[in-house]
């Protein structure tokens, strides 16, 4: 049986300015494991008031967070990255009690997390300037990298630890500071990130995390003209709302939104590895991703055989909650995602495609009705929703294709451009289809493209900024030039 969290010892408050705070009003919502409906715990359910309070904090700590010492950011972030991967097992068992993902797959986002603050903490000490010929002999020029103050973050449920830590650790290294703002279902990561980032050093007001009504906390964030930078990882609808509204202030905006990834297969690829990486992509956190692939595009030649073997592999994988031993697939995170991918499924099967496996609610004794079979569905067409809706769950649609050009015609047919991915044993095909794919990210006979060290992120209606590497510190610096007269 798995261990009940032990809820007397579980950080539930906000932290706001170095202090562990209650809502103003008294007020809470609950946090259920969305594999059993079992109350873990209650978080404060904080507004606008807590929200500037965050921000000044923020906005006090600022100066002298940005005035010490690059490597003195780095020892404590480095602290921070060490402390979670110590602790890897209780986050683990934290992120799956509250998301449902199974537990091999939490540990291993808990060192993804941990990675990104210590790949920040090391570049936290080469965020370089340069200088610049000038056009006269009097004159010199330098061009300086500066933290932009105050920046904040709001994150989804479906990476509870990394998509904040991918954030903070660069905002943190680059001299800001941060109010994260944690999604509703899966608050209890971010709250437990915090208490680390106490344990570590850093300095009260430096990071500051509220729970509670988005609209409420998202709305103070870009009406604040304190907040600088806003950060946000979720769906397309809500970051056009807040690229409209982070015009008031001209808010600097990283935007991660939705993907629609392709999966295409060639008739010179591996197949076995074909099948390897599809499962990888599309059934990982049972295919609640944002680079999960959407619609895979098989060649002819191979379109039965890639077919079926990754058939009989879904119909393998281990259903059940995610602190259970051997699962592979846990939970839906809620009703409203159960529905949606049995619509997709319907839809699909109303419009002529067959269901090879899965295509139903599984029955898991004892656990709620959110856990849906791993799904291969043969025979998509455009008019499916399918085609053109992001699923957001273990559901994978394939498609024949004749030509390496109508395979990339599809693939580039959507108005979203986060991941495609292909394989294929020909060099130059490989290189010639890397180029013309539509995507910020490309995975290239592989299936789990995204590292600390590679930009990451979209174009098109997926977004602009890119976290990641070197790159994404440029997403928390401005850039200032003096002109120096002798």
């Amino acid at each position: 049986m798995p261990q009940t969290l032990d809820q007397q010892k579980m950080q539930t408050r906000n932290l706001i300015g170095g202090k562990w705070i209650d809502a103003d009003s008294g007020d809470e919502f609950a946090v259920l494991d969305p594999a059993t409906d079992e109350h873990i715990a209650s978080v404060p359910r904080c507004g606008t008031a807590e929200t500037r309070r965050a921000i000044d904090a923020a906005a006090e700590a600022f100066k002298p967070w940005s005035a010490r010492p690059a490597v003195e950011r780095y020892r404590m972030l480095r602290s921070l990255a060490d402390a979670m991967m110590r602790d890897q097992d209780r986050l683990a068992r934290l992120m799956t009690s509250e998301q449902g993902k199974p537990l091999a797959e939490a540990k291993g986002e808990v060192a993804y997390a941990a990675s990104f603050i210590e790949w920040a903490a090391e570049e936290a000490k080469r965020v370089y300037g340069e200088t610049v010929p000038a056009s006269f002999a009097d004159k010199r020029i330098l061009v300086l990298r500066q933290p932009i103050g105050v920046t904040a973050c709001i994150t989804p449920w479906n990476f509870p630890l990394a998509m904040i830590t991918r954030k903070l650790g660069p905002a943190l290294a680059a001299g800001n500071t941060m109010v994260v703002k944690p999604a509703e279902d899966t608050p209890l990561s971010a709250i437990a990130l915090g208490e680390l980032a106490v344990e570590a050093g850093v300095p009260a007001g430096v990071v500051n995390i509220v729970t509670g009504e988005a609209k409420a906390i998202g709305e103070e964030l870009l009406d604040n003209p304190k907040v600088r930078k806003l950060s946000f990882t979720g769906s397309t609808p809500v970051g056009k709302l807040l690229l409209q509204k982070s015009a008031k202030n001209l808010t600097k905006l990283s935007l991660e939104l939705g993907g629609h990834a392709p999966f295409l297969v060639f008739d010179d690829a591996d197949v076995d590895a074909a099948v390897k990486g599809a499962i990888a992509s599309k059934y990982r956190n049972m295919g609640q991703t944002c680079v999960c692939a959407n619609r895979f595009y098989v060649q002819d030649g191979i379109y039965d055989a890639f077919a079926g073997k990754l058939s009989e592999q879904v119909k393998t994988m281990k259903i059940g909650r995610g602190l259970d031993d051997g699962v592979q697939v846990g939970p839906l995170i809620n009703d409203d995602a159960v529905e949606k991918v049995q619509r997709h499924v319907d839809d699909a099967v109303q419009h002529g495609a067959k269901v090879l496996t899965g295509g139903a609610l599984a029955k898991v004794d004892g656990l709620t009705n959110r856990f849906y079979e791993p799904t291969v569905i043969d025979g998509f067409t455009p008019e499916m929703l399918i085609n053109h809706e992001e699923t957001f769950g273990p559901v994978a649609p394939l498609r024949r294709f004749k030509s390496e050009e109508q395979a990339i015609e599809w693939a580039n047919d959507s108005i979203y451009g986060l991941a495609a991915y292909f394989y294929t044993r020909d060099a130059s095909r490989l290189m010639r289809v890397a180029e013309q794919l539509e995507y910020g990210i490309v995975g290239a006979n592989d299936g789990a493209p995204s590292t600390v060290q590679a930009p990451f992120g979209g174009v098109k209606e997926s977004g602009f900024g890119r976290e990641g590497g070197k790159y994404v510190m440029d997403e928390y610096t401005e850039i200032k030039y003096v002109s120096w007269q002798l």
